[in-house]
């Protein structure tokens, strides 16, 4: 038996779009590392991706709401928004260093200054996508999975990456300084 019609354009969907997630991250990555001039200030801020998937993930199981292009959509929506919070922490803490400040002062100021505004981007986010997760509207069912998709992501990367990313800046950056080899062209 053959399965036909909107499960198998389904199934090419998810498998098209199984493609291009990695390719997504790896272009993402591949673009910081031009503009950060450093191959591990964009491995910092891609870290928090993965914090981004276990919430994703948690909230997709927690409502019982099943894996789509819907929810594939929201997961990159997410993808975005936690990476531009990273590169808020990563980049302001990176500007205090070249001012001279201390490694661990720096990150513990990018910390403190910039928690403002990675909340107020994540609670606007999660705010604006509680109607649409709750269905609530005509023919909102269908952008359901986005909704919940992007509001689990962003509520457990917004706080992993707040705790997360600054220790593994400082953890990077010592073993850097340690007498690890950097990579030509890294602007400090």
């Amino acid at each position: 038996m053959a399965f036909m019609g909107e499960f198998e354009s389904m199934r090419a969907a998810l498998t098209g779009f199984s493609g291009t997630l990695p390719l997504a991250m790896v272009f993402i990555y591949l673009v910081m590392v031009g503009l950060f001039r450093s191959w591990l200030d964009p491995f910092v801020i891609m870290f928090a991706v993965p914090l981004g998937f276990i919430g994703v993930i948690w909230m997709l199981l927690l409502t019982d709401t099943s894996v789509n292009v819907e929810s594939l959509i929201g997961t990159l929506m997410m993808i975005g928004i936690v990476v531009s919070n990273s590169v808020l922490l990563v980049d302001f803490a990176n500007n205090r260093l070249r001012e001279g400040m201390p490694l661990e002062d720096a990150v513990v100021e990018a910390g403190r200054l910039r928690i403002r505004p990675i909340l107020m981007t994540s609670l606007a986010t999660v705010l604006g996508l509680a109607p649409m997760a709750l269905g609530i509207g005509e023919g909102s069912e269908a952008n359901v999975p986005l909704a919940r998709a992007v509001i689990g992501g962003l509520t457990v990367s917004t706080f992993m990456t707040l705790l997360f990313i600054p220790v593994l800046h400082v953890i990077v950056r010592r073993r850097s300084a340690a007498g690890l080899p950097e990579p030509e062209g890294k602007v400090h």
